[in-house]
Order: structure tokens, then sequence, then C-alpha cells
């Protein structure tokens, strides 16, 4: 199964909550207690995104994070890298060189074009866009009936 490492979901969780109150500094225990989130993980993940210059930090007792830019500006991808780095499918779809079957692998182009879908998809969708959800699902489909009266479900997944 495809899916996003547990940090990665925890930063998107906390760049959404920041998100809410963009001029805000938030201390850490703020957003650990606002996303119900354990603090040592809040603390872990401020720091990769402050590495990667997704959020800014400022010290002191009137001191916190804020979005570094706004949510329109943060693409997806950026969090995934941040927490994760390169984006692939598989070592060799990230960076040449990560493995020995390279020179002779046959579904090294074809994971890498994979790779690079998913990285487009990622870096169209902004933090902005999952806080405002998804565009609604087009209605289902109809059914279609055969010509002695039985039902064709067209519906896909």
């Amino acid at each position: 199964m495809l899916r996003v490492s547990k940090l990665t979901d925890y930063a998107t969780i906390l760049l959404a909550e920041m998100a809410r109150k963009p001029d805000a500094l938030r201390a850490a225990t703020e957003l650990a207690e606002a996303t119900r989130l354990e603090l040592p993980t809040v603390s872990k993940v401020l720091k990769l995104l402050g590495s990667a210059a997704l959020v800014q930090s400022q010290r002191g007792v009137a001191g916190g994070y804020r979005l570094a830019r706004p949510a329109q500006e943060i693409s997806v991808a950026q969090i995934v890298e941040a927490i994760d780095g390169p984006i692939g499918m598989t070592r060799c779809s990230a960076s040449a060189g990560e493995c020995s079957h390279e020179s002779h692998c046959t579904a090294r182009v074809s994971w890498q074009h994979i790779s690079r879908a998913i990285e487009r998809v990622l870096a169209d969708m902004t933090l902005a866009d999952m806080l405002g959800g998804l565009p609604p699902a087009p209605p289902p489909a109809p059914a279609l009936r055969t010509a002695n009266g039985g039902r064709i479900d067209i519906r896909l997944g």
C-alpha cells in the first residue's frame, strides 16, 4: 500500500492548524494540544519543517512558530520532501546511483515516470487546497441495462 509516513501526516496536520491563524506565533505546546499530537513528535516535526523553511520560529517567552509563507504557497510536495526527503516510488526513481540493479533494471524508467507523475500532483496541491478540501465527487454513474433487463454497474472503484 502506498502512503505517506506518519511524520508527514503529522506535518500536514500541524501546518493546517498553523494556517488557521497564519500570523500568530504558536508555541509547540499549544500546537500539540490543538492537534492532539504528542509534544516530542510536534517538536521533531517543527524542527524538520523549520529546516525546510516551511515554518519560522521565534525564541523566547513570547516566541513560537508560524508559517514561513502563505498556505497557498506551500505545496504538499514541499511538505513530503521536508519530512521524508526526495519523492520517489523506488530508491532509484528519487536519485540515481542508489541501487546495484540500476544498469540492468527494466522497470526503472517506468518507476521514474510514475514517481514524476505523483510528484507533479503533490506539487500542484497546496496546503490551502488541503484546508479547503477537494471539490465534491461527481455523482455516481447510472447503471446501464442490458437487452435482457440486467443491470451493469459502470462506476469505477
